[in-house]
């Protein structure tokens, strides 16, 4: 590498900062001077402790062991996410990773279900999803070529430890200590150094903003702006609490949605996360904490921690050159578990995109719609949950059953609604994932496939029972979660 960025600077750790010195090091350290500052005085959020099976991915990409990061942070496997009282009070789903049953060329899997459902022969959708039955199981295991699709629970803080150990491992030069100012360039308003409390001053060539919501470089210095996306997504506050285990981990998320938000509960090792999303419109942070306290289940370890957001996007990820990682770059709220996600995707985003000769607005702009798009879509599929729904039991349901959605969901629903069909767009995160929870809300389409009434009432039978007798003959054949996870950690020592 001749020119262009030879001195990153990493501004900020936690999961965010961590993940992109971990996989730039790892992949771009022998070329590239990587610096990370961090201030031990400055908590993590700490909170976005389940992912989803992308995290797969991005672990193979490092060449991480599963065995060793498991034990390191504490970790669970996680199948899927089970809602409940989303689609209305005292009824539950489970959106899984999986794929539900068998599609064929010209329909999904949905059709033949809602012919069978027709005849009054048809399980519950999920009945012919193997992630789903095997969660429901609380059961985990590894499957030849890849054939069960699952995540992790973790402890976010242990993660970035085992993180800093990794980029460390590979490089990296961390500095501790707190940003006191962001120094630019007069003539373009790029950002040329950070000024430290110490006096310490870090220069480069490029910057890493993961600083959480304040985003000190991408919107404190940059001024890049912010879409807010709160009239769809109404919560604007959490509580978060940990707790003792008082059972063996589950293999899935539960969220329990309450009156004004829902509750969270992400099973690990040694301990259980719990937090309540809500909004303050319709709910005080003393009911708010009231409400969690009587709904968990074990002894606290902490106090009731509250975190204050509010749901939108930075106008642009990359700005001049600085790139916005994690809070800093926006917020969705972690109903779908993508807040993970949506840091690697921006990492391995840049890291395909690395202006080794230089920044290059062309590359600014190619990123920041991609971007756009992955946040947008994923927007959208978690405002599904609050639009598609029965309840009407308080005036936050009523809300968010009424309101007026992007056109882009609106023309989604609809067209399921009509015609039972889903389309993924591009490179979207979802794809299985829009017809379970759309069903799972209680949406039944008006119609199905013509192709599917081509087949006998035997052939329907037949194909419905040969896809769920494959999927209980795999349930059967696999460990429990807790014995699988102790056989793993048992790898490590």
């Amino acid at each position: 590498m001749q020119q262009g960025i030879k001195k990153l600077v990493i501004a900020g750790g936690g999961t965010a900062g961590w993940m992109a010195a971990a996989a730039i090091a790892k992949h771009l350290g022998k070329v590239v001077d990587i610096t990370l500052v961090e201030s031990d005085e400055i908590g993590i959020v700490g909170v976005g402790e389940a992912t989803i099976p992308t995290m797969v991915f991005f672990h193979n990409l490092l060449g991480i062991k599963e065995h060793e990061f498991v034990k390191a942070c504490q970790g669970t496997y996680k199948l899927g996410i089970k809602f409940e009282n989303w689609r209305d009070v005292g009824e539950d789903y489970l959106h899984a990773f999986g794929v539900t049953g068998k599609d064929c060329w010209a329909c999904g899997f949905q059709h033949f279900w809602m012919r069978g459902r027709k005849m009054g022969i048809a399980g519950d959708f999920g009945d012919y999803c193997l992630e789903r039955k095997v969660a429901e199981a609380n059961k985990f295991a590894h499957l030849p070529d890849n054939g069960l699709n699952y995540a992790f629970h973790i402890d976010a803080s242990l993660y970035a430890k085992f993180l800093r150990q990794f980029a460390e491992k590979h490089g990296i030069t961390r500095v501790e200590g707190k940003i006191e100012s962001v120094q630019t360039r007069p003539e373009d308003g790029n950002i040329t150094s950070l000024t430290l409390q110490s006096g310490e001053v870090l220069d480069g060539d490029f910057f890493i903003d993961c600083t959480g919501f304040r985003g000190l470089l991408i919107e404190q210095t940059l001024h890049t702006g912010y879409e807010d996306w709160s009239h769809w997504l109404p919560c604007d506050s959490a509580l978060a609490v940990q707790t003792k285990s008082v059972s063996e981990p589950l293999p899935y998320t539960r969220s329990i949605a309450r009156e004004s938000g829902w509750q969270w509960r992400i099973p690990l090792q040694h301990r259980v996360g719990n937090g309540l999303v809500y909004c303050s419109k319709y709910m005080s942070d003393e009911q708010a904490k009231a409400q969690l306290l009587d709904n968990i289940e074990g002894e606290t370890l902490t106090e009731p921690r509250q975190i204050k957001f509010r749901t939108g996007r930075r106008r642009k990820q990359w700005n001049k050159n600085c790139l916005a990682v994690g809070l800093a770059s926006g917020f969705l709220e972690p109903l779908e578990s993508t807040s993970i996600h949506l840091i690697q995707q921006n990492i391995v985003r840049f890291l395909r995109m690395f202006p080794a000769q230089g920044v290059s607005q062309t590359d600014i702009n190619e990123f920041n719609k991609q971007a756009a798009f992955d946040m947008e879509t994923i927007r959208d599929f978690i405002i599904l949950h609050y639009k598609v729904t029965n309840r009407r039991d308080s005036d936050f349901w009523r809300y968010c059953s009424g309101m007026e959605v992007p056109a882009s969901l609106a023309h989604r629903i609809q067209l399921f609604k009509d015609t039972g069909r889903v389309f993924r767009e591009g490179n979207e995160l979802f794809d299985d994932s829009w017809q379970q929870v759309m069903i799972g809300q209680g949406l039944i389409p008006n119609s199905y496939h013509p192709l599917v009434d081509t087949m006998s009432e035997a052939e329907i039978t037949n194909f419905l029972a040969h896809v769920k007798s494959n999927v209980d003959k795999v349930v059967a054949q696999l460990p429990g979660h807790q014995d699988y996870i102790n056989k793993m950690v048992a790898v490590s020592e």
